[in-house]
């Protein structure tokens, strides 16, 4: 439904989209963003630009021109969480659905978004994080993360989960819930949505998952890419856990346990003896625990010709995130100059 067929009142809906330099996907996703499912009372979609050097603004000022439900905002931050804000500040929909450039949505996956967030009374909503590949490491990649011990269990990464969880993929709110909790805080360039459910459920509100929102994300296509994603989600995380004094769950702590354990016994190994037996124990036992992983998910998925991959896929998840924690730790707890530049860089080059 185009705005101008509303006789000038608000759309119920206001779709929000945080992006920079994304000229390769932005058109394909604008406009499949546009072609979603009619609700009554229509909706807008607002695409936050973090002020794009690439031809991506203009590719999107040409869709807006033919599409007048779409708004392009200006994200002078150039960050996700100023984008967010940015766009839900503009936006005259009184339910928000958050959307990206690099996931594939099922045709009803707006409807279906503000179907559950009213019939269950949640103050957030959201499908499963499913993950696709295009190529052999995306796919690759995609199975790590569709397996357990890619994930710790997360409820967010299994497809046929419903009900209450700590966190979803993107999110549905009511926009008066988000106005009331304060939107994302902009300080968090990654983990800004972590940071959000943390904070929604410790003030009494309810998270629900549900597997009749379908969607698809397109995760990195290299396992150094991978390592540099999860090394900053692992690094934001600790100041998720500073500012609120508390994990979302005990499986966050365990990748940066698990990593600082390691350097411990390395560096006990110069000098003690049962450290290097302990070293070689602990790398032995997560090293036979990844080749049995990643057999499961070959066989799960008939994708035998993965398996040379996949244990370097656990360990980029792994050791990405569990290196990012180790340094998170020292920056923002020891010496309290949290920041760095190298944990705020994009990770995802559209280039």
């Amino acid at each position: 439904m185009d705005l101008e067929r509303l006789n000038g009142r608000a759309p119920v809906v206001s779709i929000v989209v945080p992006c920079r330099n994304e000229r390769r996907y932005i058109a394909d996703a604008v406009k499949s963003i546009l072609q979603q499912e009619d609700i009554d009372g229509g909706f807008e979609v607002l695409v936050a630009d973090g002020m794009s050097d690439d031809g991506t603004r203009e590719i999107l000022l040409e869709i807006s021109r033919a599409d007048s439900r779409l708004r392009v905002i200006d994200n002078p931050g150039r960050v996700v969480p100023t984008g967010l804000n940015a766009a839900i500040r503009e936006a005259r929909g009184r339910i928000i659905v958050r959307m990206d450039a690099h996931t594939e949505y099922a045709p009803d996956y707006m409807r279906r978004c503000v179907d559950v967030l009213l019939k269950t009374n949640s103050d957030n909503v959201g499908g499963p994080w499913n993950a696709k590949g295009r190529d052999y490491f995306q796919n690759a990649i995609a199975m790590g993360f569709r397996s357990r011990f890619g994930s710790g269990g997360a409820g967010s990464h299994n497809v046929d989960f419903e009900g209450e969880v700590d966190s979803v993929y993107l999110g549905c709110w009511k926009r008066q819930r988000l106005v009331e909790l304060g939107l994302f805080d902009e300080e968090f360039v990654r983990n800004q949505d972590d940071e959000l459910n943390l904070r929604l459920v410790k003030a009494g509100g309810k998270i629900w998952q549900s597997p009749l929102i379908k969607s698809w994300y397109y995760p990195r296509n290299s396992i150094a890419a991978l390592f540099r994603q999860y090394r900053q989600y692992g690094y934001w995380k600790i100041r998720v856990i500073q500012k609120h004094r508390q994990p979302a769950s005990l499986r966050h702590l365990v990748p940066g346990g698990f990593v600082l354990a390691l350097l411990i016994l390395a560096f006990g190994s110069v000098f003690l003896n049962f450290c290097q037996v302990g070293f070689a124990v602990l790398f032995g036992a997560y090293l036979a625990a990844a080749l049995v992983a990643s057999a499961e998910r070959c066989v799960v998925e008939s994708g035998w010709k993965y398996f040379p991959v996949m244990p370097l896929v656990f360990m980029a998840y792994h050791f990405g995130y569990g290196a990012g924690f180790v340094r998170g730790f020292l920056d923002f707890i020891v010496l309290r100059r949290g920041g760095s530049e190298s944990f705020t860089r994009l990770t995802r080059s559209s280039k």
